[in-house]
């Protein structure tokens, strides 16, 4: 395998402007000269924590993951690459982006460059040196991954037969796991659940503004959060989470505002099936006319590891979009952002370096990032917008289902102006809240969108869940809220009587079920008395959430065996206490934990719990993968900014590295860290300061 590059005189003359301070939890602190060399100390400084997974997210984002890794899911994804047209789209539009993100684009790429040429053991030489077009594909490359196109792709490709008018997602299509096309999912770039609270300082004791950036990311893997703050003198200085190859942060607040996002869940994907023409291949039918297919061959190189061979696969466009060949016809999909999606990059680096809420909304108003419910704040204002790019199609059809591609009128081509989605700014109630749940109930009172203004098939979410239930009833009080409020508010850890977990599993079970035994009638009693406690000692959670685990998610198929009714999940969640505890009145934090290397916690919170924790069942234990990850509060007073944070394991991604998981230990006890982001606070309290390439 040949080597990356050593490090070029202009690399090392770049590193010279570049200082890291390392906080004592092993959060870079980055100051660069411009906002490219601030760029470059970023990739520098998450290289050290983390160069494996931002080589990966390269190698997946141009193409070449099957270089690195022999799988189908890594060929799987080279061929996606090649069907959205990453490439393509680069050489139309990279000239396209400013001047000034082109060059914090290719400043990360030379800090990644100059990283890898000093540590030739850890680089593949065949991705390097890396460009700013090649950091500027993982957003095309990721975009629509937000949104799952891979899910549509392996739901067509799993499919006997599809017709116009059938839905995407047959119920009865088993075969949707385990395809290469399914398997994009891992290189998702895709905020999966998350909580976001602003509240004005009118509605607080110390007239301070609050924000909660809390979204709910997986534990491992290239979509956790990594902790950073960039600053230059050129005016960028930035705080928050952002993902390996990133170039800057995603969300948190700046010297002047901050914002986070939360998933939300549009219909931003079209399916068509084409009318091909049985005589010439490679025809389809637009209106009354015949046209060509427009082909491209995908070139896939594999590294077997004792030589190489090229694996060619065609794909196809037409004027919808992409068009994927299946064994039962040709089906061209349409997405949000199909032409625009570089131009997140642009978008959110405007964001970061706004400095009021005009200019943060001129730099929304780009509309690339296609998704994710948004809260603002600043000191004076608080701002909440369902972000997304809602095509604007004709009415009277179904979207979720199959459409005829021979019809030009349902090519949408339009999007709804950013200034008409559903949004709140400054609400009378002095909140604006969203953890996934409808944009419609935002706020308490005629401040909320309106549902009737958004047509039904632009998909919106009317829904309510746990998180929001609570969030409304604990901000709503008309009482003003203390500091401690509004912490206490984002560690909740109870269960609302009319959410989901209580209407659709517990309700019902206590309603229709005759225990069998003495351990199920004691396992019905806690279930009978429970108040929706999440806490680490009560005794009834782990119950109650070992009953929900199997029917956690009404779009995820069951396995084989798995229980499919509360009353079997009961029986098995009994059955499971006993066999591992030996009584079923177990405290959660015995069977609920946090693991990182040796580190093994007692951890509360739970499934659609604000102090939210997903897990895998593990050996009679709830394993935590995903829930509660980057926790950042920002408080925006009059003489400046404070925040504070933590994340759920630690800043490194390195088993060797004291930061592998040194901040599990708070995190499970909801306790919080300052940061400091001066040059001068940093050093009072030991952080580390180093140029890049500097031994620390």
């Amino acid at each position: 395998m040949p080597k990356a590059p050593a490090p070029t005189k202009a690399m090392k003359e770049q590193a010279k402007r570049v200082t890291i301070l390392r906080d004592k939890w092993g959060v870079p602190h980055v100051f660069g000269k411009s906002d490219a060399d601030a760029a470059f100390g970023l990739a520098y400084a998450h290289a050290e924590d983390d160069f494996r997974l931002i080589q990966l997210a390269l190698a997946a984002a141009t193409g070449r993951l099957s270089l690195l890794i022999l799988s189908e899911q890594a060929i799987g994804n080279d061929f996606y690459v090649s069907l959205i047209g990453v490439k393509e789209q680069l050489d139309k539009q990279y000239k396209k982006l400013s001047p000034q993100v082109r060059a914090v684009l290719e400043g990360y790429a030379k800090g990644l460059s100059y990283y890898a040429g000093l540590h030739p053991n850890e680089a593949d030489g065949r991705l390097f040196p890396v460009t700013g077009r090649d950091v500027a594909a993982g957003f095309i490359h990721k975009i629509p991954l937000m949104f799952n196109l891979p899910k549509v792709l392996s739901a067509l490709n799993s499919a006997k037969t599809k017709k116009v008018g059938d839905k995407v997602f047959a119920s009865d299509s088993k075969k949707s796991r385990g395809t290469r096309l399914a398997a994009f999912s891992s290189q998702s770039f895709q905020i999966t659940g998350s909580n976001t609270h602003a509240v004005l300082g009118r509605r607080f004791t110390d007239g301070i503004t609050r924000l909660n950036v809390n979204s709910h990311q997986p534990w491992e893997g290239p979509v956790t959060w990594y902790e950073a703050h960039v600053s230059s003198e050129e005016g960028w200085n930035m705080l928050g989470g952002t993902f390996p190859g990133a170039p800057f942060i995603l969300h948190g607040h700046n010297d002047h505002l901050g914002w986070a996002h939360t998933n939300n869940h549009p219909d931003l994907i079209d399916v068509y099936k084409l009318k091909m023409n049985i005589k010439v291949q490679g025809s389809y039918k637009l209106d009354k006319k015949w046209k060509r297919l427009k082909e491209r061959t995908a070139a896939v190189k594999v590294d077997t590891g004792l030589f190489y061979f090229t694996y060619r696969m065609k794909s196809y466009y037409t004027e919808h979009g992409p068009v994927f060949k299946t064994p039962h016809g040709y089906y061209a999909i349409r997405y949000a952002g199909i032409d625009k999606a570089i131009f997140a990059v642009e978008q959110w680096f405007k964001m970061n370096k706004a400095k009021n809420l005009k200019e943060w909304k001129d730099a929304m108003r780009i509309q690339a990032i296609p998704m994710f419910n948004t809260n603002y704040a600043d000191k004076d204002n608080i701002f909440y917008v369902y972000n997304a790019l809602l095509p604007q199609r004709k009415p009277g059809f179904d979207y979720k289902k199959i459409l005829p591609g021979h019809r030009s009128d349902l090519i949408w081509k339009t999007y709804l102006p950013w200034d008409k989605l559903p949004q709140v700014h400054n609400p009378t109630s002095g909140f604006v809240q969203n953890c996934n749940a409808t944009p419609f109930r935002s706020t308490v009172g005629k401040d909320n969108p309106k549902a009737s203004l958004y047509p039904k098939e632009a998909g919106i979410e009317t829904y309510l869940n746990n998180r929001t239930i609570r969030s409304l009833q604990l901000l709503s009080k008309k009482a003003k809220l203390t500091r401690a409020d509004f912490l206490k508010m984002k560690f909740d850890r109870f269960y609302d009587k009319k959410a989901p977990i209580f209407k659709t599993i517990i309700q019902p079970l206590l309603a229709s079920y005759k225990p069998q035994n003495q351990d199920e009638k004691k396992g019905f009693e806690l279930l009978k008395s429970w108040d929706g406690s999440t806490h680490i000692d009560n005794r009834a959670a782990a119950l109650a959430i070992l009953t929900r685990h199997p029917l956690r998610d009404r779009f995820r198929r069951h396995r084989r065996g798995q229980p499919k009714t509360p009353q079997a999940a009961f029986q098995a969640a009994v059955k499971m206490l006993k066999k591992y505890y030996n009584r079923v009145d177990v405290p959660l934090g015995q069977v609920q934990r946090l693991r990182r290397g040796k580190v093994d916690l007692a951890i509360d919170g739970g499934p659609d719990i604000i102090t939210a924790v997903e897990s895998k069942l593990i050996k009679g234990k709830l394993v935590g993968y995903q829930g509660d990850s980057y926790i950042l509060i920002a408080e925006f007073a009059k003489d400046g900014i404070r925040s504070y944070s933590r994340h759920q394991y630690g800043n490194s991604n390195r088993k060797t590295s004291k930061h592998y998981a040194d901040q599990a230990p708070y995190f499970v006890k909801r306790k919080l860290k300052r940061i400091y982001r001066s040059k001068e606070q940093l050093l009072k309290n030991k952080a580390k300061a180093y140029h890049p390439g500097e031994k620390k």
